[in-house]
């Protein structure tokens, strides 16, 4: 959400912190805060103040008219405030229908004062601008502000002067005291829109000789934008409303939101409740709500919240695993239902959300049969039906009762189901796969039944589409009526590949001669082409740096999609509102700052743009155009018969209840006309009476659904309409959030703009509303599919429609990686991997989560092994290969290996260049013995030779003993890197008889020359085979196998490369220019001159 409350503390913090006035502010941040912990000595000591001067206490938990609650001690000297005290804190108290405890108190000096020097201020938020309310009599009697108050409207982007606060507001002020007070208005003003405050309240504000002072304040901020404010508002925590406790999952739901994408919501409302939620979708979570309340199940509702937005498979479970642990820690006797709910997704891979609920449900499953809990489902949208038969495959293994359905049953139907309302069908009828529908829909059994009002492939009448109206100069021009057809061209802000290709299967199936994306902007590349499908074909679609080079070599746009980010799709949306080209705009971000959103909607009204969202899908004009995901992929656009035109147009806050409303609609009637979510923001670029009315002048239209909600007021205006006869259309309406009214706490839904405020802005005052202005309104949202079906039916009879002749759509191929997703082919992997996977949540190495690796303070010796050997070593054997790599690090700059580097990085090459002309010297004669040392010592001491005898053999055959000899190191001279390791291995490894075997030929070998000895590259190898042969993670092959395919080199490579790394570094540091061997090292040896 956008808009939520603070504390008095905080709200009068910002203030003292930041307001910006002439006026004298008193007592700035003499506040004290008080709860059951308080250290009173400490307190004291922190607020000298305290002990001096007569106090107020009350509470600050977001509590309105404290003072006629008898809620304020006033007057009170420190002991008079702890006696007041004593009675109240940790005591619950009733205010209005919330039972709550009062924990938090704020004490702050009393200000003696006459009534006459109190006085009322007020700033609210509207679409239109920012209201300053002012009255010259404040205190507990305020009574009825909306009526008493001088109010003056500041229109967006505009400021407020001390001329127009004198003027409109201070009218019966005394004249001592305009000047201050209009100074603190104005600065307090200022104030609310540098800190993007959308309410603030200060009741009463006192005005004396000595200066203002802020006694009570109420005030809510706009949290999206965090971003902006976050070095002015801090660290903010904002409180529950009164009578709803905090708790830890909240927050730690909260935490996965913020660090999300995707949308994650989670409110406790009665955690001993025995029906429990877990809905995908804003608009969709709000009516499940509605339903269980409807069906009288308001005390045993346990939670409201939501996912969607495409969270990703662990996302879903940690949100599922702490639905489940809450569910399951005290019993109810009859027992609980979970209901996993949604509306049909456009863009979720349902499957892959459900892999994590699953998850979720496996690891849970004794609690949950303990806990007698049965499970309803219901989703729809990309790849549901797997989603769907994951879900019922785990009801059959764990044996909890789970009952699923799809697209074929109604969105709330599972809520009559899970509360005994309904019986549940033994074998719910299921719709076909996506893959049918994608590969053989002409045949389909499933295809549309023929009723629709005109084909695709009609000709069209030429005004077809209406563009905006010329105006006068200085008049803002009209927005047009029709905003897409057949040859609508558009330009995707941002680069979302899927989206576009969606929307080009969508043209094709249309049968659109060309595609609606004409180009796209992405500004973090150059200007690029990229590859999409139309249908069979392959075709390249221009990608530009900036939004003037797209305008100007597209003239034929005229509509901009916005997938840019919250924080850029302000200054995005600006400037493509200053190409007079562009008269329509969806903007799909979800949580911009209101008060940027309010600035695009002026300049829009004045363009004659129409903005669609923010926080939306987006539209559809079916057999015309789509905005981005709208309406999902192509079995859902089949299903719900969008390729062609049908009679009934729609306007939806909510996406993904859009998507569910083309569901019923193509079930109950011939189809979608049109269909727009203006977005849940509370402030949408368009309303729904701008949609309602083009409707209306929309020939093709010949019924009106509206989907309205909870909060704001623009449901009258429709009321209004039809009232004074501009709607006379059948319009349908209903408008979710009718549970909030049943709540005894306030709750805050899914979308910003879902919280009413009075109340005239709950669901239940506009269906009513609705219904007395003539609109058809049904009894409940689990109605509204009867209710649609029965106006067109009445529109059929009469003749308004005439169903006509189905025209099947040609197929689109589907795309390889989805035919894959949904099992429908395979393919031989180009490569295989078997010890890293990084597709996860989580990096998994050779099976072990990264987090385990930490936890278990693996090391680098820990991790190689499961990297290199898929095992988890021994501790020994971890520290062996650590002390390898120690030993093998660098043998100093006259190595072959060595010296290539600090040529390379000598002669100006890079790190990676310097570093592999070194590796590329590791051979046999250098660092390259390992494997061959290993090969030899265990070939001979497997076979039964002698030392004696391998040694013979070996001089017989003229070959060298690998890991035999050294050029400066000898028996009298031992390496000791070589002692190190010795007494290592033999002080922790199991057995060493390679080691053995290998000591004794060195004592040969040095008998007959000093330096024969048992070098390091010697030593390791054979100290592996003993390794791997005695650990008891590998088999004899195994061991032999991964000898023989060069493990063992890998350790010098990997231990030499942090010494030949340290060279090049070392030749940067000290600067080092470019080397030349000098030719007194060089023997110059060249044939003597034939002179004939």
């Amino acid at each position: 959400m956008s808009a939520k409350a603070i504390s008095e503390q905080t709200g009068k913090e910002f203030l003292y912190k930041h307001i910006c006035t002439a006026a004298a502010v008193q007592n700035r941040f003499r506040y004290a805060n008080v709860t059951s912990e308080t250290d009173w000595d400490g307190l004291t000591q922190d607020h000298p103040w305290l002990l001096t001067e007569r106090l107020v206490v009350k509470p600050d938990q977001l509590i309105k008219r404290r003072g006629k609650l008898g809620l304020v001690g006033v007057d009170l000297d420190l002991q008079g405030v702890q006696d007041w005290l004593r009675p109240r804190l940790m005591r619950e108290t009733t205010v209005a229908k919330a039972k709550g405890v009062l924990k938090n108190f704020l004490i702050e000096p009393f200000v003696p004062h006459a009534q006459e020097e109190e006085f009322y201020v007020c700033i609210y938020s509207t679409r239109e601008g920012d209201h300053v309310l002012f009255h010259h009599e404040g205190g507990v009697e305020v009574g009825d502000v909306d009526a008493k108050a001088q109010r003056f409207l500041v229109a967006v982007d505009e400021k407020l002067t001390e001329d127009q606060v004198s003027q409109h507001l201070l009218v019966h002020v005394p004249e001592e005291k305009k000047e201050i007070l209009a100074s603190f208005i104005v600065g307090l003003f200022n104030l609310y829109e540098d800190l993007y405050f959308t309410y603030l309240e200060i009741n009463p504000l006192v005005v004396t000789q000595e200066g203002v002072y802020v006694l009570d304040m109420a005030a809510k901020i706009d949290a999206t934008a965090d971003y902006i404010c976050k070095a002015k508002w801090g660290d903010v925590d904002f409180p529950p409303p009164f009578g709803r406790e905090a708790y830890p999952e909240e927050a730690y739901i909260a935490d996965l939101d913020a660090k999300s994408g995707a949308s994650l919501k989670l409110t406790l409302l009665n955690p001993r409740g025995r029906i429990w939620t877990m809905v995908a979708g804003g608009g969709a979570s709000v009516v499940y709500s509605d339903t269980i309340c409807d069906l009288g199940g308001v005390d045993e509702l346990a939670n409201y919240g939501e996912y969607s937005g495409a969270p990703s498979e662990q996302q879903t479970y940690d949100y599922a695993k702490t639905i489940l642990s809450l569910m399951t820690r005290e019993k109810h006797a009859e027992g609980k239902v979970l209901i996993i709910g949604g509306s049909i997704a456009n863009f979720t891979n349902v499957a892959a959300t459900f892999k994590g609920i699953v998850r979720a449900i496996k690891d849970y499953q004794g609690p949950l049969k303990e806990h007698e809990v049965t499970i309803f489902v219901r989703r729809g949208g990309p790849n549901y039906q797997e989603g769907l038969r994951v879900m019922g495959e785990v009801g059959k293994t764990t044996g909890i009762p789970i009952h699923v359905f799809g697209t074929e049953t109604h969105m709330t139907a599972i809520v009559g189901m899970a509360m005994g309302h309904r019986p549940i069908p033994n074998q719910p009828p299921m719709d076909s796969h996506t893959a049918n529908f994608l590969l053989n829909a002409s045949n389909n059994a499933m295809t549309p039944a023929p009723t629709r009002t005109a084909s695709f492939s009609e000709p069209r009448a030429a005004n077809d589409v209406t563009p905006p109206k010329k105006c006068k100069a200085g008049v803002p021009p009209a927005k047009a009526t029709t905003l897409f057809s057949r040859d609508t061209k558009a330009i995707v802000w941002g680069m979302q590949t899927r989206a576009v290709q969606g929307m080009m299967d969508f043209d094709y199936v249309c049968s659109r001669d060309e595609p609606s994306v004409a180009a796209m902007v992405y500004p973090f590349t150059g200007d690029h082409k990229q590859k999409f499908y139309w249908g069979h074909k392959e075709i390249l679609i221009p990608v530009y740096k900036s939004m003037a080079d797209a305008m100007k070599k597209h003239p034929e746009v005229d509509v901009v999609i916005s997938f840019a980010s919250l924080r850029s799709a302000f200054d995005s949306t600006m400037e493509t509102m200053q190409y007079p080209q562009v008269h329509t705009i969806a903007i799909i971000a979800e949580g911009i700052p209101e008060a940027q959103t309010r600035k695009m909607i002026k300049l829009a009204d004045q363009k004659g743009v129409t903005i669609i969202g923010p926080a939306t899908v987006g539209g559809i004009k079916p057999g015309c155009f789509k905005i981005g995901n709208t309406g999902g992929m192509l079995d859902n656009i089949l299903a719900s018969k969008l390729y062609r035109p049908g009679s009934v147009a729609y306007v939806s806050r909510s996406g993904g209840m859009s998507n569910e409303l083309n569901n019923i609609i193509s079930r109950t009637t011939d189809g979608v006309y049109e269909g727009v979510a203006i977005g849940g923001d509370r402030y949408p670029g368009s309303t729904f009476m701008d949609h309602v009315i083009r409707y209306q002048d929309t020939p093709g239209v010949k019924m009106i659904i509206m989907l309205g909600e909870i909060g704001g007021m623009e449901e009258y205006k429709i009321c209004q309409g039809i009232k004074e006869g501009t709607i006379t259309k059948p319009v349908v309406c209903w408008c979710i959030g009718t549970c909030a009214t049943m709540f005894t706490s306030e709750v805050q839904f899914g979308h910003a703009g879902a919280c009413a405020n009075q109340e005239s802005e709950t669901a239940v005052a506009k269906n009513q509303a609705l219904r007395d202005a003539g609109a058809y309104v049904p009894k409940s949202f689990d109605e509204l599919g009867d209710v649609i079906r029965t106006v067109y039916d009445e529109l059929v009879a009469n003749g308004t429609i005439v169903p006509a002749q189905e025209v099947p759509p040609p197929t689109v191929p589907m795309d390889y990686s989805w035919a894959r997703e949904l099992g429908l082919i395979r393919k031989p992997a180009s490569f295989m991997t078997s010890i890293c996977d990084e597709r996860g949540q989580e990096l998994i190495y050779a099976g072990m989560p990264i987090t385990e690796v930490f936890k278990e303070e693996m090391g680098l010796g820990g991790v190689l092994g499961l990297l290199w050997f898929q095992r988890r070593l021994p501790k020994y054997a971890c520290q062996f290969i650590e002390m390898c790599l120690m030993v093998t690090a660098d043998h100093g700059p006259a190595v072959s290996g060595a010296h290539n580097t600090i040529v390379c990085a000598r002669a100006g090459k890079d790190l990676i260049s310097s570093l592999t002309s070194g590796l590329l010297t590791i051979g046999d004669r250098f660092g390259g013995a390992l494997d061959a040392a290993a090969k030899q010592f265990s070939g001979a001491f497997d076979s039964g030779m002698l030392p004696m005898e391998f040694v013979n053999k070996m001089k017989k055959d003229g070959k060298l003993i690998m890991g035999i000899g050294h050029r400066v190191k000898s028996i009298n001279n031992p390496d000791m890197r070589v002692q190190i390791l010795k007494e290592f291995v033999q002080k922790h490894f199991p057995s060493t008889q390679m080691l053995d075997y290998a000591l004794d030929v060195e004592k040969i070998t040095t008998s007959k020359k000093p330096n024969l000895i048992l070098n390091v590259d010697g030593f390791i190898g054979v100290a592996f085979v003993d390794l791997l042969r005695t650990c008891g993670g590998f088999t004899r092959d195994e061991a032999d196998e991964f000898v023989e395919i060069g493990a063992l080199n890998g350790i010098f490579v990997l231990g030499r490369s942090m010494g030949f790394i340290g060279h090049y570094l070392d030749q940067k540091r000290l600067k080092q220019g470019l080397y030349r061997h000098p030719w007194d090292d060089i023997s110059y040896v060249l044939p003597e001159h034939m002179s004939q």
